[in-house]
């Protein structure tokens, strides 16, 4: 396997980055897993490099210390006692930067392991600070790490009008781009007369075995967030995300959340039998096993679930066979099939949106809900539908690929 860096690890050991950061105070916006090639957290970094001026620490959801556990868990702004600096929250009474946070800081270092899903909040909150610092003339960085679900683009994009917090522009479910690179789509998509810049990684090979995106054997993998526990997690995200939508679990509660899927009463045999009948080639590129799990905390807590969990590491996984958003729909179908009046949709408030239905919010549009409870809609109507969307956003993304 090639040597890899990624951006903080060359701000750190290439002068030509950090000696641009000389005289200028920086700002920090990160969470646990923003650590070097030795696990060195990103602000102790900084605070060693030669006339930097360590300034402020931003932290986005789930805070900068990954604490908090669920969606709408806000974190308050708090101080950084080894620095002597603020931390401010991105994910509390504000969630975008407000001017008194921009003052403290000339340049801001994004560090943010991303995962590759339109859903996971840190692509909104980068698209915010660079809003703000287009308006208000502030540098953004990002110090750029891989996307470890690789390449592959899949899922439906995000209508117009259906923007959010989980929804910060078109892009589909499963987008494959790094944040650096989506940093310049954005820049590019809201014409944003913004000072950025990417760190970019060297030797990163997002299509070589064995981690297709993540370098399995050269960096250890540290949770983003508290239920991004795995690669594995992170391979089945853009799917097993969509419910966070439902009465379903997603394994919350158990050791391995979002990697499969299970309720009350639910027969994970049947429903893998349905699924395999109804659309099978939805099914390739991993192994499916039927479980039983017991929440621990979340939906369904203290009561057997039955279900399947969805095996990525193991030597039938494929990148490019795997699709998990088109996986967790067809197990949406099959229960309707097998189960019609099934309560499936959760009607709750989802980051900060009442007026839809979660579902809706999650996938961009009411697209995937409709196909899913029309009981004459087919496997290829909603084929036809998500092709269109993947081939156009392969070609818009196209322009920013940094790493070919």
């Amino acid at each position: 396997m090639r040597m890899i860096q990624f951006g903080i690890d060359r701000l750190a050991s290439e002068s030509v980055w950090s000696d641009r950061l000389r005289g200028r105070r920086v700002a920090l916006l990160g969470h646990p897993a923003s650590v070097d090639a030795q696990l060195t957290h990103s602000l102790d970094v900084l605070a060693t490099l030669p006339g930097v001026a360590l300034s402020a620490a931003f932290g986005p959801q789930h805070g900068l210390k990954g604490d908090q556990q669920d969606n709408m868990k806000e974190t308050a702004d708090d101080r950084d006692a080894a620095h002597g600096i603020p931390v401010f929250s991105l994910y509390g009474e504000v969630r975008h930067p407000t001017a008194a946070m921009l003052e403290t800081f000339d340049v801001l270092l994004v560090d943010l392991q991303d995962l590759g899903c339109r859903i996971y909040t840190f692509l909104t909150t980068l698209r915010y600070v660079l809003e703000a610092a287009a308006r208000t003339g502030k540098t953004v960085w990002v110090l750029d790490r891989p996307n470890p679900a690789g390449r592959p683009v899949e899922g439906l994009a995000l209508r117009p009008g259906q923007e959010s917090f989980v929804g910060a522009g078109r892009f589909p479910m499963r987008h494959g781009l790094t944040l650096g690179e989506a940093g310049d789509w954005f820049r590019r998509e809201l014409q944003l007369d913004v000072d950025y810049d990417v760190i970019p990684m060297t030797g990163w090979q997002p299509d070589a075995a064995p981690g297709y995106g993540w370098p399995v054997g050269a960096r250890s993998w540290v949770n983003p967030s508290p239920n991004a526990a795995s690669l594995s997690m992170a391979r089945a995200y853009a799917g097993t995300v969509l419910l966070e939508g439902t009465t379903l679990s997603e394994g919350r509660g158990t050791t391995r959340p979002l990697e499969g899927l299970g309720a009350p009463g639910l027969d994970g045999t049947a429903l893998l039998t349905e699924m395999h009948r109804l659309a099978p080639d939805w099914l390739r590129g991993c192994r499916l096993r039927p479980c039983w799990f017991e929440p621990t905390f979340h939906k369904h807590v203290g009561q057997l679930c039955g279900g399947f969990q969805i095996h990525l590491d193991d030597p039938r996984y494929d990148p490019v066979a795997f699709r998990p958003w088109r996986l967790i729909a067809a197990a949406f179908k099959a229960i309707r099939r097998l189960h019609p009046d099934y309560p499936l949709w959760r009607d709750f408030p989802y980051e900060y949106e009442t007026g839809r239905l979660a579902i809706d919010v999650i996938n961009g549009s009411s697209l995937l809900r409709d196909w899913v409870d029309d009981p004459t809609a087919q496997v290829g109507d909603l084929e036809a539908l998500a092709r269109i969307d993947e081939s156009a956003w392969v070609q818009e993304m196209a322009p920013h690929l940094r790493y070919r």
